[in-house]
């Protein structure tokens, strides 16, 4: 004969202090504020705790308390498993982790995909229940960035775009490919093709022209191929003649759709230079699945400095994105109000590798007025 056995309710705050007989505020203060509290009669109320099944104070009511959520929100402008597919979003994230770590603070992914519900993702920043916000590489013009300028939270906003007031942590990313540029010339190449990461916040697949490259809505993107333009504009290379490819999606499945677009365009090109090293794989796989050599016919380069690019050989430009979550974090937590905007600017390194080499043909640059 089965017997109906009722399950005992697990304990409240003040029921456990009832059974201990201590007031509700050392209950609390054995979660909250151990320091508060002798170890001995801390290990009892915990332990008591457990017996009757007191699952611990209610964080929410906590929070309305001491108006502190414990948390920090991180904006991405991707769907959420972006966050842990893309190695430089992943090297971030474990710098930012690291700095909560050391605060003692949670971390809320707030994913804001381009191709999103803008109203409904841009509600989700609004509910959040957060101390302060990171935002990771955003185009100027996005909804989502608008939420959380409009809370009354600290913020940092790490790599774009750039904000009068906001605390930023970024490289600089002009400088940098100017220096990819001055390698190419060195090497002897003028002709050149270009695969980038989106420009906006539409979704575009194909060439991108001048007038879009100056339009980008991504200040990191536009500021890279301003950098590289001027870096070639000094061989007289008219800017407006070098293939530039744009791809919406960051895998290297586009970059190589990309470098096979870019090499139809121009079956000239000496070097492929792409504005990340995960588009710069998969250009160097189209490049060699055509049978064409690396260097020797078509030198590639990247940007970011992933750890697949050595297995790869890939030449690129390696920035601290680890260093920069850290330092997103660490900013975020020392925030003392009212305080001038702070802006972290860490170096980048050019690393020559095996993808990289002379130019085949050095004589058959495009020149202004050519």
């Amino acid at each position: 004969m089965e017997r109906s056995v009722k399950a005992r309710r697990p304990a409240t705050l003040a029921s456990l202090a009832a059974e201990l007989g201590v007031s509700r505020t050392t209950v609390s203060n054995a979660y909250n504020r151990p320091d508060q509290l002798s170890p001995e009669l801390r290990r009892r109320v915990l332990d008591t705790a457990r017996q009757l099944r007191y699952p611990g104070p209610d964080p929410v009511a906590r929070s309305l308390r001491t108006r502190r959520a414990g948390a920090v929100g991180l904006l991405l402008t991707e769907g959420l498993s972006y966050a842990f597919r893309d190695p430089a979003a992943i090297g971030f994230l474990e710098g930012l982790t690291l700095a909560c770590e050391e605060a003692e603070q949670g971390l809320l992914l707030v994913p804001a995909s381009p191709e999103a519900d803008h109203a409904r993702t841009a509600a989700a920043v609004h509910r959040a229940g957060v101390d302060g916000f990171v935002v990771y590489s955003v185009p100027e013009d996005d909804p989502h960035l608008a939420a959380v300028l409009e809370r009354p939270l600290p913020t940092v906003i790490c790599d774009q775009p750039r904000v009068d007031g906001i605390d930023h942590v970024g490289i600089d990313d002009h400088a940098a490919m100017v220096g990819v540029g001055r390698h190419l010339i060195d090497l002897g190449h003028r002709r050149i093709g270009v695969i980038c990461m989106r420009l906006g916040r539409e979704r575009h697949d194909g060439p991108a022209d001048v007038a879009r490259q100056r339009a980008a809505q991504y200040h990191v993107q536009r500021t890279r191929l301003a950098g590289l333009a001027e870096a070639f504009g000094v061989m007289l290379v008219d800017w407006a003649r070098v293939p530039v490819v744009e791809r919406f999606d960051h895998t290297t499945a586009s970059g190589a759709t990309a470098a096979a677009e870019l090499l139809d365009l121009d079956p000239g090109v000496t070097a492929v230079v792409c504005t990340s090293d995960i588009l710069g794989i998969g250009a160097l796989q189209e490049v060699r699945r055509r049978g064409l050599r690396v260097p020797e016919d078509v030198s590639v380069t990247g940007f970011d400095g992933v750890p697949e690019t050595d297995r790869a050989g890939l030449t690129t430009v390696c920035q601290p994105v680890r260093q920069k979550g850290s330092a997103a974090g660490r900013l975020l937590f020392s925030r003392e109000e009212p305080a001038r905007p702070r802006t972290v600017e860490l170096p980048t390194d050019l690393v020559v590798r095996a993808s990289t080499g002379p130019a085949k043909h050095p004589d058959t640059p495009w020149f202004s007025g050519l």
